[in-house]
């Protein structure tokens, strides 16, 4: 601390000689004639290159004014980055050369801990999600089973018919309810808003406690409420809030501090605990620790490495076993591991294949990417018209919820009254046979269907003998699930869109192995289970567009590793044939959103675009020692959220405009906090050396909601005092030269996971800077067998 101090206090004189100076905030640009006067002796091809570089550079509209509501190339403008990149400050030295190893030490411990606990709680929120969802099934069923059999007799089936519309009116109008009006955040899934944050975008409110009790509750209410949902999807949400929760060792909603933990109140340490929780998601909802760990770097993490792997392949593991054993001992099997996940796919151990099926199993992959790319644009054209006619009125957002989950009951009773397909019991796949118009020892098979949970349904369908199922009406049911599922995937209510592609899928896969049952009806490799496995990740493929994690998912849920190859194989064939078309449901969504979600790979056929082109200028900059009246103009004035730092010399050009030459950078929220503890530096002789009062613990107490700059007051007085940025500024920031192509800044910027790069000139003078939105507007497409690249346009309008 003196250390810091006495940096402060040996200011030079000469810093703010110069205070009536116009101080320049607008960047500078340099004439085309002066780049090659700055190189005295550059090489021939060097002056070829600097001459292709267009400078003074071009000045586009980024912006648009009106976006048409389902615009799909409109990049919002209200999205911010998180701050992945630890600032290296002279604060960070300090806290190192003052803690040493031990406190390293520490740190590493306490992450192997959280993961620990990260594992154990997501898997009690899974627990939770299924007792509760079991015990309010069978009360539902139970009754409507008990009516539907005394109403058969009696002539009275409208009772049960009106009892079942109440039952799902009931649960999801409590999901559609806290969903719109308590925290709409909670909606969906929530693993595009996941998805996003892993990449490094700061959705509000995505990982609050608000958000994760809204989510549980709205998620048991959807699935008993009958909507075509699941609960496996929410799961990798909730594991995200519990990942973020127990992580930073306080709650701002709760208003409560624990004094622990407070090292890892940052956006870097952050995101990775909730990559640990996303693969804790998967772990519960599937049994499939491998699996999350891929999902988590398949579908969201931008920044990865070995140690973070080990940590979250614990997190999924503990998770996994933590699941297993307490609901193994909820359904009597104590101290046994009957239930790996919440989604029991039952095991396929004697499910074997010929090298002859491989080209049938590809060709059902194709259809599910053709089913699949037919799911999202009919729910791209419903989710516009959502944005156009029913979003602005939060009311009319219950209504539909409401008649969706009427229509369901409609669609389920009106299958089981008018559809006689009954089948001998004994082969009866639910709790709750119903005979209904069937004869006596016959059951109803789709009341079968109906009566259960979707993830039951699931289960029944791999795993029913031959003859359980009528082509007839499994084909029915079929369309309509799949109609009901695509109206049901963006309503106002908490749900996930894995079991409805699963169930749809396991009904067609079915269908193709009835099919082939009838025409090679003599032979062995016939099984109806591997068909139905087979077009459920098919039809679950091509909506999402996973490959890898999905694979090992389904091998894991299985138990049956030697099937990997027809999976793998399934779901190439998805993607492609998908991606053909349009993008996965959750990029559709994320679109739709405006998200600036940076892809893996910089656009293809690119090196012709270089920096000067697409950074953002003129750039707003700071002095090492600035006016603290000048900050809090600059914050009240500008949205931006990192300032470049430069020498107080500046040099001016042709243009009237000047900036300096770069020292480091600075972020908003550090400004905020150093003008909330007024930090000046005619108040250093109050700064107490001996309790360390400027550390990083100052600027991870306000972690992670930062005030607002209105809310600061300062005297006049105050106003007029200075603040050395030196000590708290990054003073080796990553920085790229105006002539450096595109592909390479991407690279820099998406592997460090940055979320300012300053762009210098030869001289280092600062001349703009790139952002997250300079990068994301450049967007290519692989549709309809072209590649198309276009630079999208930035809005504040969504």
């Amino acid at each position: 601390m003196v250390s810091l101090q006495g940096r402060i206090d040996s200011l030079s004189d000469g810093l703010l000689e110069n205070e009536e100076e116009k101080i320049v905030t607008e960047g500078h640009v340099l004439a085309s004639h002066d780049l090659c006067d700055s190189c005295d002796s550059t090489s021939s091809a060097y002056r070829r290159r600097a001459a292709s570089i267009e400078w003074p550079p071009r000045k586009q509209p980024r912006t648009v004014e009106t976006v048409e509501v389902g615009c799909l190339n409109v990049i919002s403008g209200k999205y911010e980055s998180l701050d992945y990149d630890v600032p290296d400050s002279d604060l960070l030295l300090d806290e190192e050369r003052n803690s040493g190893l031990k406190y390293e030490t520490k740190k590493n411990i306490s992450r192997w801990i959280v993961f620990m606990f990260i594992g154990v709680f997501t898997a009690g929120i899974g627990i939770l999600l299924d007792v509760g969802i079991d015990q309010l099934s069978e009360i539902k069923y139970g009754t409507l089973k008990s009516y539907v059999d005394r109403c058969v007799e009696d002539n009275c089936l409208y009772i049960p018919y009106l009892m079942w519309v109440a039952f799902n009116v009931a649960f999801v109008l409590v999901s559609s309810l806290l969903v719109t009006y308590v925290e709409p955040i909670a909606a969906g899934s929530g693993i595009p808003q996941v998805k996003c944050y892993l990449n490094g975008v700061k959705i509000p409110r995505v990982v609050r406690i608000k958000t994760l009790l809204v989510k549980v509750v709205g998620v048991i209410c959807s699935v008993v409420g009958g909507l075509a949902v699941g609960k496996e999807g929410p799961m990798i949400h909730s594991g995200s809030v519990v990942a973020a929760g127990i992580s930073q060792g306080k709650s701002t909603t709760l208003g409560k501090d624990f004094k622990i933990l407070d090292f890892f109140r940052e956006d870097h340490e952050k995101r990775d605990f909730v990559s640990g929780g996303a693969a804790a998601g998967v772990a519960a909802a599937f049994g499939a620790p491998v699996g999350g760990v891929l999902f988590s770097l398949e579908e969201g993490t931008s920044f990865w490495n070995q140690s973070l792997t080990w940590r979250v392949f614990l997190c999924a593991m503990i998770c996994t076993f933590t699941l297993n054993g307490i609901l193994s001992l909820y359904h009597g099997f104590t101290g046994q591991q009957w239930y790996a996940g919440l989604l029991s796919f039952g095991k396929f151990p004697e499910v074997s294949y010929f090298w002859y099926e491989l080209p049938i199993y590809m060709m059902m992959g194709l259809i599910g990417g053709l089913l699949g790319s037919l799911f999202n644009y009919i729910n791209y054209h419903l989710t516009v018209f959502r944005m156009r006619y029913i979003n602005k009125r939060l009311w009319m957002k219950v209504v539909e919820a409401l008649l969706v989950a009427a229509t369901t009951a409609t669609v389920g009773f009106s299958m089981i009254y008018f559809l006689n397909d009954c089948r001998p019991l004994g082969q009866d796949p639910t709790k709750f046979p119903t005979q209904v118009f069937c004869g006596d020892g016959e059951y109803n098979a789709l009341g079968a269907l109906w009566f259960q949970t979707p993830e039951t349904s699931v289960r029944s369908l791999f795993h029913d003998p031959a003859g359980s199922h009528k082509v007839s009406s499994l084909s029915l049911f079929f369309i309509l699930y799949y109609l009901l599922s695509v109206w049901t995937y963006g309503l106002s209510v908490s749900a996930g869109i894995f079991i409805p592609s699963l169930l749809t899928g396991a009904a067609w896969g079915r269908l193709t192995g009835m099919g082939l049952m009838w025409l090679f009806p003599d032979m062995d490799w016939v099984d109806l289970r591997k068909y139905a496995l087979v077009g459920a990740a098919a039809q679950l493929g091509g909506v999402v567009r996973m490959t890898i994690s999905l694979t090992v998912i389904l091998i894991e849920a299985t138990g049956n590793i030697a099937f990997g190859l027809p999976l793998m194989l399934t779901l190439i064939c998805a993607k492609w044939m998908g991606d053909f078309f349009n993008e996965g449901i959750y990029d559709i969504h994320i679109m739709l959103s405006g998200v600036p979600l940076l892809p893996w790979e910089p656009p293809p056929l690119s090196h012709d675009v270089y920096a000067s082109e697409i950074m953002s200028h003129p750039v707003v900059v700071l002095r090492a020692v600035e006016r603290v009246a000048r900050i809090v103009q600059i914050l009240s004035a500008e949205t931006h959220n990192g300032f470049p730092v430069v020498d107080v010399g500046y040099e001016h050009q042709d243009e009237g405009i000047a900036c300096g030459k770069l020292r480091g950078l600075i972020l908003r929220h550090q400004l905020i906090v150093l003008l909330q503890n007024k930090i000046f530096n005619e108040f250093s002789d109050l700064w107490n050396p001996k309790t360390n009062d400027i550390t990083l613990k100052m600027f991870r107490d306000e972690y992670p909601r930062y005030k607002h700059i209105q809310d600061i007051s300062l005297s006049p007085g105050e106003m007029r005092c200075t603040i050395d940025l030196r000590p708290f500024m990054n003073s080796s920031p990553y920085v790229v030269i105006h002539s450096m192509t595109l592909p390479r800044v991407f690279r820099i910027f998406r592997a460090l996971g940055l979320r300012h790069l300053p762009v210098v000139d030869d001289t280092n003078q600062v001349v703009g800077m790139v952002t997250r939105k300079d990068l994301v507007r450049y967007r290519v497409n692989h549709h309809n067998g072209k590649m198309t690249r276009e630079e999208l346009k930035i809005s504040e309008k969504i």
